[in-house]
């Protein structure tokens, strides 16, 4: 357990410094990042992860955003909705503020065939037993419930690999439970560069980015925020529904509202939430509620976050009534990602010796 933190340490000081390398010279460096099209996506992205994307882009780092469609079919049978998924994710992304063109794609990479061509060799490069030991793995099985796991599921690490080093990405924005994957990507950029090209690297070593951004719990105040658990409020949501949702909310009997995450999670998560809204400090906000118990705590998280999306649901009505730009921007995202996995097919069959 002491190993495990002392790295977790690690990373969040590699982290630190890439972040301010990242602000001096955003030209050098490539973002993957992206999402499995499970369906539209809530609050908990959107603070977790949707606002770092649109920072990054904004600052000039070229960015990839993926869309891992192949991966639903590790542990979902929801593929009948995929595409469509896969359109919500894109008006999600643009709502928020993703604009895509020549510094920023937006692609699923089950378009991306020479991208995918690459499992092949990288499958060659790790052992069944690194497979079947990868926390993140063993975690999302459970989490899943799975009885029977599909080889999918092992491999899938690998197929991230593919994803996040067909383009040549530097900068890979995580939590920590994604580190693992990270971690086995980088070992797989590795072990290429030195059984194939140990001279001039064909494959750069990414790095993580770690989220600055609290772990969001879902209005239960027990679990991290999920469509699935039943306990987020969607970006496609209308204020109704979000007073409604909001309204549920787990608090505690007690009336004056503190902020207290160890011993008052639940109203801890709530004032989190206002502050992520707001940029107060959430003692601040405790503060100024005081004795106005839950039902105040609640009625200021439904008026800032409703405040706060308010822009963001006009953008997703506008984009929902223009489906041919929506395709577009994913036609023009696969053919850019196309091209770059062309070329470093390319390049990884000239290492290989197989070029004919």
């Amino acid at each position: 357990m002491g190993d495990q933190a002392g790295t977790y340490d690690a990373a969040v000081e590699r982290s630190k410094k890439l972040e301010a390398e990242i602000t001096a010279h955003p030209e050098n460096f490539r973002v993957l990042t992206g999402d499995r099209p499970t369906g539209r996506l809530h609050i908990g992205h959107y603070f977790g992860s949707l606002q770092n994307r649109v920072r990054l882009s904004k600052l000039g780092v070229p960015t990839c955003v993926l869309i891992a469609d192949y991966q639903v079919l590790t542990d979902h049978d929801a593929f009948a909705e995929i595409a469509q998924n896969t359109k919500q994710l894109v008006i999600d992304y643009l709502a928020a503020g993703i604009t895509p063109g020549k510094n920023t794609i937006i692609y699923p990479h089950s378009y991306v065939p020479e991208a995918n061509q690459l499992m092949l060799p990288f499958l060659t490069l790790v052992s069944n037993a690194e497979l079947s030991r990868n926390p993140t793995v063993k975690e999302e099985i459970q989490a899943a419930g799975l009885k029977s796991v599909n080889a999918g599921m092992y491999t899938y690490p690998v197929h991230q690999a593919c994803d996040i080093l067909f383009c040549k990405a530097t900068v890979v924005p995580v939590g920590k439970d994604q580190l693992p994957h990270l971690e086995m990507t980088r070992t797989i950029a590795r072990r290429f560069n030195e059984k194939f090209s140990p001279e001039k690297p064909v494959f750069p070593e990414p790095q993580a980015l770690l989220s600055k951004t609290p772990s969001i719990l879902g209005l239960d105040g027990s679990q991290k925020m999920s469509k699935s658990r039943g306990n987020a409020i969607m970006l496609c949501a209308t204020e109704d529904e979000t007073a409604a949702l909001i309204k549920k909310a787990k608090t505690d009997s007690e009336r004056t509202i503190t902020y207290d995450p160890v011993n008052r999670p639940e109203v801890a998560n709530l004032l989190m939430l206002i502050s992520l809204c707001t940029d107060e400090s959430p003692e601040a906000i405790a503060a100024r509620i005081g004795d106005g118990g839950g039902g105040l705590l609640k009625k200021t998280l439904t008026e800032s976050l409703n405040e706060k999306l308010r822009p963001i649901r006009a953008e997703r009505a506008r984009l929902e009534a223009d489906p041919a730009y929506i395709r577009r921007v994913l036609l023009d995202g696969v053919d850019a990602a196309r091209a770059m996995a062309v070329d470093t097919l390319q390049e990884v069959r000239r290492v290989m010796n197989m070029e004919i």
